[in-house]
């Protein structure tokens, strides 16, 4: 019916005179269709559009196999199931364009929306004061004032308590030493230095992430002593781990860049400043509801001193009273809920991409969550009387321990002293929090292919000279394996005696050359 009222219309604006351009933009059509519609008389339209409800589809033939997939795999992509079709039927010949029509039809037919698995985040609570930065890249085009397009650089940081922010902007891609001196520039504007910074693994910081024992370049290991930080590396593919940075690159983007004409790396960079005075860090953050800039007069002060820190003024709390009323809220992606300014958890699994609505009771100075569609309780607080903050129940956290235990045990099991092997597991665990399941895999694949004595040489050795990792403990193992392969290779009985291949030559084999004093030597190579 669409294609014969659009065969009707054309008709229609082209006998009012309409040119057959104007008719083809219309209809988003291209001139071949448009001329095929015009050579078919009314009955040959009827006759085509009949044929094309009862054609078989070459893809038909496959029909059943891609429903099943549709109905095991929900978040499919047409893509994949045209690849899966040309790795099992090579010789069958089908544009990709036809088989997400065709998917596309099928999911729409018998009802198989394409579902993808929602990751479930949980809101965690602000770091101490000058505890950490976050540091990000980004980029923009944007025009010049002769109109053309050029693109931009920059790296943002953000306190992670008070989201006091700082960028700078370069016109090419920034290296390591133009990255420490932005650090530099960094530390003069906050007037002091955090504990530990947050990155992504970007090749001008980091050159491998080797199972923990993180490998950064050498000018940025040099920056990183001398200043005494501790580095948290994100994981690969991993954005959501340095969440607040990825929003300040985001609001620079759209707030401070989109739209604004570049002359200049200098201008723009003092625009920038300005623009992070006024707005980045003036502006009511939207979670804290308090002003970075008001905020990190207080948090300034737990910076180590780079430069002399400014007198603060404090920040005003709001405070609320008897809250009585009875209102819904729907859940976010962090498994909470706001409420006067305040988050709020519920357990984790409770958020869902198509929204989980649940209901606020106020009773006194406690806030009772309760789930609309069981009308359980899934949450209960004490009303917070600041603002910004993570209320945050326990029973509602992940529990990040979970797995870790057992897998210290099998590790550990696996040494014929397992106690001291769960020493020195603690010890690498203590080193290496972060990166203790990986430290685990590590040591449980070599020890794999070791023999007991190897393996609790090893763990002698590592223990006595503190090497605490498990790419040190890998290393040791394949040490201690190479010495006895040393030590077992003595002469036997049947080694054969080496025969000379002249008789005249049998006296040489006993010959001894003459050693020489290395003094001789030493005082030849002075000249001497």
């Amino acid at each position: 019916m669409e294609k014969w009222l659009k065969y009707v219309e054309i008709k229609r604006m082209l006998e009012q005179g309409y040119s057959k351009a104007k008719v083809a933009e219309k209809f988003n059509i291209s001139r071949g269709t448009l001329y095929k519609y015009l050579n078919m008389s009314p009955d040959e339209m009827s006759i085509w559009l009949a044929s094309c409800k009862t054609r078989r589809k070459k893809l038909d033939v496959f029909k059943g196999m891609i429903l099943n997939w549709l109905r095991e795999f929900p978040d499919v992509s047409a893509a994949q199931i045209f690849d899966w079709i040309q790795d099992r039927f090579p010789e069958f010949k089908v544009g990709e364009s036809s088989v997400r029509s065709y998917v596309r039809n099928l999911r729409k037919e018998y009802d198989l929306p394409r579902t993808k698995e929602e990751r479930q985040f949980q809101a965690i609570e602000d770091t101490p004061m000058g505890q950490q930065a976050q540091v990000d890249f980004g980029q923009i085009k944007v025009k010049t004032m002769e109109g053309k397009m050029v693109k931009l650089y920059f790296v943002a940081f953000v306190l992670s308590n008070s989201r006091y922010k700082y960028v700078e902007w370069l016109n090419r891609p920034f290296t390591t030493k133009d990255l420490i001196m932005a650090h530099e520039n960094a530390f003069q504007y906050f007037g002091g230095i955090p504990y530990e910074i947050v990155y992504d693994q970007d090749r001008i910081i980091i050159v491998s992430e080797n199972y923990g024992d993180l490998i950064m370049t050498k000018e940025f290991e040099v920056f990183r002593h001398s200043h005494q930080l501790k580095i948290y590396m994100c994981r690969a593919f991993d954005p959501q781990s340095k969440g607040r940075i990825e929003n300040v690159v985001g609001f620079v983007k759209k707030n401070f860049a989109k739209f604004r004409i570049f002359t200049n790396c200098d201008s723009w960079n003092e625009q920038c400043l300005r623009w992070l005075e006024r707005t980045g860090n003036g502006k009511v953050h939207n979670i804290t509801k308090k002003r970075p800039v008001e905020v990190f007069q207080e948090e300034k002060k737990h910076l180590r001193p780079a430069l002399p820190l400014i007198d603060a003024t404090n920040n005003n709390k709001q405070k609320y009273t008897n809250l009585n009323s009875s209102i819904t809220r729907t859940v976010r992606k962090d498994n909470t809920i706001l409420f006067k300014s305040n988050r709020y958890s519920v357990p984790l699994g409770t958020y869902s991409p198509f929204g989980t609505v649940v209901t606020l009771l106020v009773e006194e100075q406690t806030l009772k969550i309760i789930d609309q569609e069981t009308g359980e309780m899934i949450g209960e607080h004490e009303i917070s009387l600041e603002v910004g903050k993570l209320i945050q129940d326990r029973k509602h956290t992940r529990d990040r321990n979970k797995g870790i235990a057992e897998f210290i045990d099998l590790v550990a099991n696996q040494f014929e002293d397992k106690k001291l092997a769960a020493k020195y597991i603690g010890r690498v665990r203590k080193k290496n929090p972060r990166y203790i399941r990986d430290q685990l895999q590590l040591i449980s694949k070599y020890i794999d292919q070791a023999s007991a004595e190897e393996k609790n040489e090893a763990l002698h050795k590592c223990m006595n000279l503190k090497l605490l990792s498990g790419s040190e403990f890998a290393d040791m193992l394949e040490h201690v394996k190479r010495q006895r392969q040393v030590n077992n290779t003595v002469s036997t009985a049947n080694d054969k005696v080496v025969q000379p291949l002249h008789v005249q030559g049998s006296a040489t084999i006993h010959v001894k050359p003459v050693l020489r004093n290395i003094d001789d030597y030493i005082s030849i190579m002075e000249g001497n």
